[in-house]
């Protein structure tokens, strides 16, 4: 088993409405489209992609880490595991919101009681909810789940195939640095995967600092079969940068040929 390749919209589209970057993305080979708009989804069925994850809900700032968000999230993410379900869309995206008055100690229970329950009503329906780690020094200033072993900790907590970690690479190169062996670490916890080009979430190119090739190959190598989505802000052309992704993540494969 090895993974798929899939690609975020909202990061390639930033500027118009492009459908036909769905057309593009599959002749590329790419298998699988993040967070794409509920307009364009016959379209991505159309071209042989998977609609791979959608939100659980919408605010990133309110999140799990606060008991009074509890019911009001819940009523959310069931609304939106409904629609997964509906559309065969495998991954709902959750957080833990900005931090409040727990600690991240506590935090890291509060969160687990929240999501226990609707992970279990999302594996019973064959959907994956994924937490993901954000980096709090750029994009996403207060946000308590901003470190992998926090992240790794409230799945652990919740002890279900139901939760389990989106981890992007680049908020983490941003927090943690230490990517490959913190990936290879938690690898039985991760789901998904994104990229993108750190700094300035730009392409994966010699313009940053991440060396990707490797980080491909240590998922290729250890079995990781989850999806690689790559939710970068292109400089220029999506379709070339898309290709160029694209080649970086198939190399292993190639290789095996």
């Amino acid at each position: 088993m090895t993974y798929r390749q899939s690609f975020a919209w909202w990061s390639f589209t930033t500027d118009a409405e492009n459908p036909a970057l769905l057309d593009s993305a599959a002749e590329i080979g790419y298998q699988g489209v993040d967070f794409l708009p509920q307009d364009h989804w016959n379209r991505a069925r159309d071209v042989g992609l998977e609609l791979t994850i959608i939100d659980g809900h919408i605010s990133l700032e309110v999140g799990f880490n606060d008991r009074a968000n509890h019911t009001d999230l819940a009523d959310e993410v069931r609304r939106n595991l409904e629609l997964a379900v509906k559309a065969g869309v495998p991954g709902l995206a959750v957080n833990a919101g900005n931090r409040g008055a727990a600690s991240d100690a506590d935090a890291v229970g509060i969160c687990a009681e929240g999501l226990a329950p609707l992970a279990a009503e999302a594996a019973a329906a064959g959907v994956t909810l994924l937490l993901e780690p954000l980096n709090s020094k750029v994009d996403h200033v207060g946000n308590q789940c901003d470190h992998t072993a926090w992240a790794a900790s409230v799945v652990d907590a919740v002890a279900s195939p139901g939760l389990r970690l989106l981890f992007d690479a680049y908020h983490m190169q941003l927090m943690e640095g230490d990517l490959l062996r913190t990936m290879e670490t938690h690898l039985d916890r991760i789901a998904h995967v994104h990229t993108a080009g750190v700094p300035g979430r730009h392409d994966l190119d010699d313009r940053q600092e991440v060396n990707w090739r490797s980080i491909a190959h240590l998922l290729h190598d250890r079995g990781y079969g989850g999806y690689v989505a790559h939710e970068f802000i292109p400089r220029a052309d999506p379709v070339a940068a898309l290709r160029t992704a694209y080649a970086i993540f198939d190399e292993p494969m190639s290789a095996q040929l």
